[in-house]
């Protein structure tokens, strides 16, 4: 059997029939591209006669797309594939895709006709489609809650009216991931004339079993996958296509493969969120923003001595940087120096035993603890012994006045004062401390920051300063933000001291 697996993606046709997330044809045909340099194989670009946007969607995608096959959406209608066959005129690789319901409950309460004449009018579909394109795949709708005796025969009758692949849909997302395994399976072995065509999978998440039953239905003897970004579509959604092939990457024991380019399923993703304006879930798998995020202090010792711990998949292998160690009262101290080194901090046992009781307070006190918070911590510690320190500050400005400041700074225990003038009183204040330091530093970042409300905030402000070639952090909080600014440029000073 093949070792290759087809992904064919309906996020542009299943995905997009999610209310709220329907995209005009320009932000389809980018959406297309994605898809494309993605490697993806079939995507189905519509339901033509649905709508002029729809059809005019498929027309434009087919000129804009050279590699997959364009698949479009029809019933078992003849007007359905006629318009279809018209819309995929430009596409340089062409497929319809038609069928109808094939459970009891379609049959009787939906279609409300008889079993034979379902499989007379899926096999005259699929003859008529064959005279438009020579690649014609069938669905089997609500085959998940079809009879495997019946739905065996409507295959076979299909297979041998023309059609190159049949699509077995679990449309309401009821079947256990075992039993629809075992539909693919039955249908291998009982159905005559399958080897003429390729089972596809078309699964959806009603119950949560959307990704297992896609599985078991490859593992079974499915070689193509019918999928979505972020697992988007009717309902609960779709298979995700970045589950479905991270899981063939990741188990070289199923012996199958993709042509995906994993490393762009992050930028994939993030791209559908966008447009269609659907978060993706914090914690979905692969694309979701805790996908590689670790909190507990257990997890996150486990991940900074070897990643794969706790991580089966490198995040660069789906386009994600790095793995994120996310600090809360769960985190120990090897989380906490790990980041305090990434921002270019390092403490000895006793500083770094302070700095973790007191990122402890912090931490029962917010859910998640920041840089920010962190550099303030690391700042408290380095005020034990500091060879500068402000000692008065006196400012002079307004509309009218050029702004003028002197600063008091303690040297090494000596007070030394200067004079300056500036652009406004907190350039006035740095020039002036400038002249009391015999180096020469550059101003990288300068932020303010509220920390209370109303007009007697307590503001807090981080700056960064650049010598030598390496980066200095200072920190101060006060109620007035001139006095902070200038006690926060004096600590980064004084970590350079």
């Amino acid at each position: 059997m093949n070792d290759k697996v087809i992904i064919f993606d309906t996020t542009l046709r299943d995905g997009e029939q999610v209310p709220g997330c329907q995209l005009n044809t320009i932000e389809k045909i980018e959406v297309a591209q994605a898809l494309e340099a993605l490697g993806v194989d079939v995507i189905e670009a519509g339901f033509p006669i649905s709508s002029p946007g729809d059809f005019n969607s498929v027309v434009e995608i087919s000129k804009a797309i050279s590699n997959p096959v364009i698949c479009a959406l029809t019933r078992a209608v003849k007007k359905d594939i006629e318009v279809a066959a018209e819309a995929l005129q430009y596409a340089k690789k062409k497929r319809i895709h038609t069928g109808i319901g094939t459970s009891p409950m379609h049959i009787q309460h939906k279609i409300r006709t008889t079993p034979e004449e379902i499989i007379k009018r899926a096999a005259d579909a699929v003859k008529y489609a064959r005279k438009f394109v020579d690649d014609v795949e069938f669905y089997a709708e609500d085959a998940g809650r079809s009879e495997n005796e019946f739905l065996a025969r409507v295959i076979e009758a299909v297979i041998k009216a023309g059609a190159t692949v049949v699509n077995i849909p679990d449309t309401t997302g009821y079947c256990l991931p075992e039993e629809y395994g075992a539909k693919i399976r039955y249908l291998v072995e009982n159905v005559p004339n399958i080897n003429k065509a390729t089972i596809s999978t078309h699964c959806h998440n009603d119950l949560g079993m959307a990704t297992a039953n896609t599985m078991m239905g490859v593992i079974n003897g499915a070689r193509q996958v019918e999928v979505t970004i972020n697992g988007i579509g009717e309902r609960a959604g779709n298979t995700s296509l970045e589950e479905v092939a991270m899981i063939i990457k990741s188990h070289y024991d199923l012996n199958v493969r993709t042509d995906i380019n994993t490393k762009l399923i992050y930028s994939t993703s993030r791209l559908v969120s966008t447009l269609m304006n659907m978060p993706v879930q914090a914690n979905k798998a692969i694309v979701g923003r805790n996908a590689f995020a670790h909190s507990s202090g257990i997890h996150q010792d486990g991940v900074l001595k070897k990643r794969e711990n706790y991580e089966i998949i490198d995040p660069v292998e789906v386009g994600i940087k790095e793995s994120s160690i996310i600090l809360t009262a769960r985190s120990g101290r090897a989380a906490l120096n790990h980041r305090l080194e990434l921002l270019g901090f390092k403490f000895g046992k006793e500083e770094l035993d302070e700095i973790y009781h007191r990122f402890l307070l912090m931490a029962d006190k917010k859910k998640e603890i920041k840089d920010e918070d962190i550099k303030v911590l690391a700042g408290v510690v380095f005020q034990g012994e500091k060879s500068l320190k402000l000692d008065m500050l006196q400012v002079t400005c307004g509309k009218s006045l050029m702004p003028v400041a002197t600063v008091g700074i303690k040297i090494n225990g000596e007070l030394h004062y200067a004079t300056a003038t500036g652009n406004g009183p907190i350039d006035a204040s740095f020039t002036a401390v400038k002249q009391l330091i015999s180096k020469t530093v550059h101003l990288e970042e300068f932020l303010i920051q509220a920390i209370t409300k109303g007009s007697d905030d307590l503001g807090k402000v981080h700056i960064q300063v650049e010598y030598d070639g390496k980066m200095f952090y200072g920190f101060s909080a006060h109620t007035d933000i001139i006095t902070a600014s200038v006690e926060a440029f004096i600590d980064a000073l004084a970590k350079i001291q």
